[in-house]
């Protein structure tokens, strides 16, 4: 791959951060109070300025770890595995349900935890995936950086060694996957980036965080009402049931004036369809009918574009109102956002679920349902997962 360099190579970061070199290339950092294993898929905290002064992926985990003031101090023993070198924007699914298997491996042969490093522009929507397929207890920790390693500020050490100390404490487990961004740690169900270049972009409107990172522990003050699993059995890598052809999902974005020009002939492409609608799940009134069309032939979830705040049921009653929709067969999404929803959506098209069962999952992950109607066995947080769940138990 190109860019990458060998071993005893120069830090990847400008000087003063305090670089150590990576043992044996790994990232290795002797420590006794766990294992944490750091799967590095590139983004902005991996890339260096070139020399047209764009910044591209450059640096392998081992490097970022090598470049973390204070590692060593928290001893834990870390090693890295390097998956992919791309920006957030090029991660592909599949990238993604491989890397689901790998920690399940990496898990079962000892480790204690993973951490994931990644381009924030698709954080979000990978963590959520992530958390779909992640059954055990072990914390998965997924984090980033807003400011590449050249620039003044650089933030990539910081919430690196912030993911490690989260991911290898015992307050993590039973979380499922985390997203610890800024010294604040969130679920992945709820997290969103907020903002394009702010270092604090990750915020979770619909609940807030479910802690911080304080002196180097974790410290929750939040947690979700139950985890939301898909067994690893169930789905074939992102492929289908029975080996077919990738899993299609599209997702609209209704805007003023919509002629549902983008509809058309929807369902012989895609699989299933996300609407992310106007305020509580609403569409201009002439969307109405082609899109219970489309609900007859493939799944239709119908999402708020807003950025927070739930699909409402039964409160408005025009042509084009959440009412109406329901009525005609689209799914509610909840207090999923449209991305997450496509997610979840793809993940349940994966692994084969029916209509029924994506509508139960649905009100499950979205919150207007309780989280024991997930139609797989459910593990709370801070519980054991069900003995439905694909994966070991720790």
């Amino acid at each position: 791959m190109a860019g990458r360099r060998g071993r005893g190579c120069r830090c990847p970061g400008p000087a003063g951060l305090g670089c150590r070199p990576a043992g044996e290339g790994s990232g290795a950092v002797s420590g006794s109070s766990g294992r944490v294993l750091v799967f590095g898929l590139g983004g902005t905290i991996a890339m260096a300025a070139t020399g047209s002064g764009g910044a591209v992926p450059e640096f392998s985990p081992a490097q970022l770890l090598a470049a973390v003031p204070g590692l060593a101090a928290t001893g834990v023993e870390v090693r890295a595995e390097e998956l992919r070198r791309v920006p957030g924007g090029s991660v592909r699914l599949t990238d993604l349900y491989a890397l689901a298997g790998v920690v399940r491996e990496r898990l079962a042969a000892g480790f204690g935890a993973a951490v994931v490093t990644q381009g924030t522009d698709t954080i979000e929507e990978s963590a959520y995936l992530l958390d779909l397929l992640h059954a055990d207890r072990a914390p998965v920790v997924v984090t980033g950086a807003m400011r590449n390693p050249s620039l003044a500020g650089a933030d990539g050490p910081a919430n690196l060694l912030a993911a490690v100390q989260v991911a290898a404490a015992p307050e993590a487990r039973g979380q499922g996957v985390l997203v610890v961004f800024n010294d604040e740690i969130h679920a992945a169900r709820r997290v969103r980036k907020t903002h394009a270049t702010n270092p604090a972009t990750f915020g979770s409107p619909d609940g807030g965080p479910l802690g911080f990172v304080v002196e180097g522990r974790p410290q929750l003050v939040n947690r979700l009402p139950g985890r939301t699993v898909i067994p690893a059995a169930a789905v074939a890598a992102g492929d289908g049931p029975a080996g077919a052809r990738p899993v299609r999902v599209a997702l609209v974005t209704v805007t003023l004036g919509d002629d549902g020009g983008l509809l058309a002939g929807l369902a012989d492409r895609a699989d299933g369809l996300v609407v992310a609608a106007f305020g509580a799940g609403h569409v201009p009134e002439w969307l109405v009918e082609p899109l219970a069309g489309l609900a007859d032939r493939i799944p239709v979830v119908l999402a708020s574009r807003t950025g927070a705040g739930p699909v409402l049921a039964a409160t408005y009653g025009f042509p084009g109102s959440e009412r109406d929709l329901l009525s005609r067969g689209l799914v509610r999404a909840g207090f999923l956002g449209p991305e997450k929803a496509r997610i979840l959506l793809h993940a349940l098209l994966s692994a084969g679920a029916d209509r029924a069962t994506i509508t139960a999952a649905f009100g499950a992950a979205g919150g207007h349902a309780p989280a024991s109607t997930w139609p797989w066995p459910t593990g709370f947080a801070g519980g054991e997962v069900g003995s439905g769940y694909a994966g070991s138990i720790r």
